[in-house]
């Protein structure tokens, strides 16, 4: 016998006598489990009960919101100012989101360094940001240097300095941004829904703006719109976590009681004028981008309001459709595999906000995967919908919100978004049986009357010499614009010539 053969044959006899150990000394090792065929259902979900909010509001009007929770010694405090994108002039979209994240990038105290360096030496955390119906500075810091970070929140809101250097770095930053953005199917696909849904309404325009209106940006802009609501009769102060109600009225009452008031009068309500009526009918979008490896395919349309009624038929309907066991992966990824994922949201807000479905697919599947988003929306609406399915839905739904108040931070923003809507601070305590209230009734009600898929627009990125004959054999009128010539800032969303 030579010697490989020798070797080989001891070799094996070696993994033979290992396997035996193995199998003897760990016998659950030797005989695997078959794989359970479906998850088991969802136990039945408890209620935890979160202290309710107290409030007062201050001389000057601010509006303060103290929700105790003493079971770890942190607190969050957030200052929300009840105006975002939406107050944007129609030429500078992106200058809310821009006001606000410069508030931490210097005031008349501190520089932006001094700033982050005060925040890091109290262990805390300090953000800044706009969306639609607000801006929103905050801090998060154990409660025993609360009064700190209090400090540094009223000087970051109250007297920001908006130097020109950091207006032209926060400006580099936003352009850099937009371009990786306009670059990607996914996001071009979602700033043209927009539009499509909204036109040249203010929830029409990107929140953080286009290349053309971040670049006509001045300063003189973000001050004028911070001078303008940036005010304490338009602003809420939600204080939560380990402190003690009393407490936080006389922190709040210290940084921010000689806030003044402006003499002039907030501009006229922005949930009057920036009502619009949606788009009636459908609109078929297409973007050709030959360079595009994938096509994003998205189905937009108008949702509703935060304070809308059906708010939570609408967010149980969602859930249906929605997430990795949700309709729309189950049938475009799970059984077709034609795409990663696809995924719907309900975006609700002061007025009504969009429902978008999207996926990415090859070029080739798009038009396909279009028909498919359209057809599950109809599907919800006429189809059954057993409880085997609807149950572990709203577990989502459950899950996902007392996830957001695990947290002190998250207890603070679920508070102010109740408080900028001006709904109940029961609504916390009620959400889960609010939730479980829900049926497939409901939700099969709510997809006919308010997720009609007839007035549905379809929108793909793509290269659309794989697509398009496709499409226009399903839809008639179908608009193809070159990427090149897109313009974001305008509902026509072709640059004129």
């Amino acid at each position: 016998m030579s010697i490989v053969k020798e070797l080989s044959r001891r070799a094996l006899q070696t993994l033979a006598v290992a396997a035996a150990v193995v199998a003897v000394s760990f016998p659950a090792a030797a005989q695997v489990p078959a794989a359970q065929a479906t998850p088991p259902p969802p136990a039945a979900p408890r209620n935890v009960p979160i202290p309710k909010p107290v409030e007062r509001t201050l001389a000057n009007g601010l509006r303060v919101v103290v929700v105790e929770r003493s079971n770890m010694p942190l607190v969050s405090a957030a200052l929300m100012i009840r105006n975002g994108g939406e107050v944007d002039p129609p030429q500078l979209a992106g200058l809310a989101d821009i006001t606000a994240s410069l508030l931490t990038k210097g005031t008349q105290a501190r520089t932006a360094p001094q700033i982050a360096e005060a925040i890091e030496a109290l262990g805390g955390s300090i953000e800044s940001g706009a969306r639609w119906d607000a801006s929103t500075a905050s801090v998060g810091v154990m409660s025993s240097r609360i009064n700190n970070a209090m400090e540094i929140l009223a000087d970051v809101v109250r007297r920001p300095t908006f130097k020109e250097e950091e207006v032209e770095r926060l400006r580099a930053q936003y352009l850099d941004d937009l371009t990786v953005a306009l670059g990607q199917p996914g996001s071009i696909a979602r700033y043209v829904a927009s539009r499509v849904v909204f036109g040249d309404a203010p929830y029409g325009h990107p929140i953080s703006g286009t290349p053309e209106s971040i670049a006509k940006i001045k300063r003189d802009d973000i001050v004028r719109l911070h001078a303008t609501y940036y005010r304490p009769d338009n602003a809420i102060l939600v204080i939560g976590g380990d402190i003690a109600a009393a407490d936080a009225f006389k922190t709040a009452e210290r940084f921010f009681g000689d806030w003044q008031k402006p003499t002039a009068p907030l501009p006229a309500s922005s949930a009057k004028a920036n009502a619009t009526t949606g788009a009636t009918a459908q609109r078929i979008v297409v973007v050709d981008k030959p360079d595009a490896g994938q096509a994003a395919v998205l189905v937009a349309r108008t949702g509703i309001r935060r304070t809308d009624p059906e708010f939570f038929r609408g967010i149980v309907a969602n859930s249906v459709l929605s997430g990795y066991s949700g309709r729309l992966n189950q049938e475009i990824r799970i059984k077709r595999g034609l795409s990663y994922g696809a995924r719907s949201a309900l975006e609700t807000r002061r007025e009504t906000g969009p429902f978008m479905a999207e996926a990415q697919t090859k070029n080739e599947s798009g038009a396909v995967v279009a028909g498919l988003l359209l057809g599950e929306l109809a599907r919800l609406a006429g189809g059954e919908l057993p409880d085997a399915e609807l149950t572990p839905r709203k577990a989502v739904l459950i899950g996902g919100f007392a996830r957001n108040l695990e947290t002190a931070g998250g207890l603070v923003s679920q508070v102010a978004n109740l408080a900028l809507y001006g709904l109940s601070f029961d609504e916390i305590n009620n959400y889960i049986n609010n939730v479980q209230s829900i049926t497939a009734k409901d939700v099969q009600g709510f997809a006919g009357s308010r997720l009609d898929s007839k007035v549905a627009s379809i929108i793909i990125v793509g290269d659309a010499k794989k697509f398009l004959p496709e499409l226009q054999k399903q839809y008639k009128n179908v608009e193809v614009i070159p990427v090149a010539d897109l313009d974001l800032n305008i509902a026509q969303l072709r640059k004129t010539k």
